[in-house]
């Protein structure tokens, strides 16, 4: 996954680019994010609450939030406080202002960091979340030992991420729709044509399914589980700590 890179013909670390590739597209992407996935997302986030919400965490940490989408969501359980984790500044802006015009300033905060070295204790969160981010992290391995450092004991981990539809004819549906239309969508609408080429590449080859499962077991996590979403498009993770 590593030697995908947003920009090829750059130096820049993947994280770097993937940094710069946010930061480029932030004012654009809850619009083309919703066109691309049809609004199916906005369902797919809802579950994931709906599964953390079962844990009651007091503290929940999302990371590689963007623009704020799924901690504006967390703030319907009961946790009184979430923080909004993510590399670009650019993303987290956006996401500052919707948690101002919601008024939720005093339960979100977002915060300017990276998932593979975060500034906080061991043990800090009941729960921490990744929604279509953790296929981002420069080092996947190097990701999932710092979740499982700053997890409680017993705290849920939950990740929506997407994957690849195994059955016919969705598995040649999504090969067209990611390969053709995808890129087309952003070429079309977006100032950065390769982050939508990227962003549909890095999702055809990132481990899913049980592949996933096995390498958070790997790293520790315990009560693993995988929940596919509209024909396997998608896929919701929860383990725990």
């Amino acid at each position: 996954m590593s030697k995908i890179k947003p920009y090829k013909d750059s130096d820049l670390t993947k994280k770097e680019q993937v940094t710069k590739m946010f930061d480029n597209i932030s004012g654009e992407y809850d619009g083309l994010n919703r066109v691309i996935s049809f609004g199916i997302d906005i369902k797919w986030r809802k579950k994931v609450v709906k599964l953390v919400k079962e844990n009651n965490p007091d503290t929940i940490l999302d990371i590689a939030t963007g623009t704020g989408d799924l901690a504006i969501n967390l703030s319907e359980t009961n946790a009184s406080k979430i923080i909004g984790l993510d590399i670009s500044s650019g993303m987290l802006e956006i996401g500052k202002t919707k948690i101002n015009k919601k008024g939720l300033d005093s339960k979100i905060d977002m915060i300017l960091g990276d998932s593979e070295n975060m500034p906080f204790e061991d043990d800090s969160f009941d729960a921490i979340t990744v929604a279509f981010g953790i296929r981002n992290f420069e080092n996947l391995e190097n990701g999932l030992k710092e979740i499982l450092r700053v997890l409680k004991p017993g705290g849920a981990f939950v990740i929506l991420e997407t994957s690849v539809p195994t059955k016919t004819p969705f598995k040649q549906g999504y090969k067209l729709y990611t390969n053709n239309i995808m890129p087309f969508i952003g070429k079309t609408f977006s100032k950065d044509q390769s982050a939508y080429a990227y962003l549909s590449e890095s999702a055809s080859v990132f481990p899913y399914g049980e592949n996933l499962n096995n390498i958070l077991r790997k790293m520790g996590f315990i009560n693993v589980e995988d929940f596919p979403q509209t024909f396997g498009v998608a896929t919701i993770y929860k383990s725990s700590k």
